[in-house]
């Protein structure tokens, strides 16, 4: 068992531009009484700014490193396709699992999501239930099953 798992807390970035969407997935990870740290950036660019420690993400207390980032494809200033290239072309962030969950059923963004080095495509489910079993099963097999890297 790696260190991730015995220190008991995973530290999720989610990057969502919608607000209830975010709302929607916090609740979700709540109902299935995750106690992981979870984050939440708006777009790309903001993501990038987490990763890297610019400005008010700088704290590592208040927005530890992420062992995992859920990203939505469909965001303004820089899309989900845009920071995904640049994380998976830095050294130091592309071993970090992304997990795309969009509304996108385009043939096109799961074949070039896969290209740029996705760990997973997921499309975001339409109900708050299917909301809450995503979370379970992610948490599941991503925190319990898999072995996260030690970023």
């Amino acid at each position: 068992m790696n260190k991730i798992k015995t220190a008991g807390k995973i530290s999720i970035l989610i990057a969502d531009d919608d607000a209830d969407d975010r709302e929607l997935i916090q609740a979700a990870f709540d109902e299935n009484s995750t106690q992981h740290h979870i984050s939440f950036v708006e777009n790309g660019e903001e993501l990038l700014h987490y990763l890297n420690r610019d400005g008010h993400y700088a704290d590592e207390t208040l927005h530890p490193f992420p062992q995992i980032i859920l990203l939505d494809l469909n965001m303004p200033k820089k899309d989900g396709r845009e920071a995904l290239r640049e994380l998976k072309e830095n050294d130091i962030f592309k071993s970090i699992p992304v997990i795309v969950l969009t509304t996108s059923m385009e043939e096109k963004d799961i074949i070039n999501s896969y290209e740029l080095g996705v760990n997973s495509f997921i499309i975001k489910p339409v109900t708050y239930s299917g909301l809450v079993e995503f979370t379970r099963v992610l948490g599941q097999y991503w925190f319990e099953i898999a072995e996260l890297p030690n970023v």
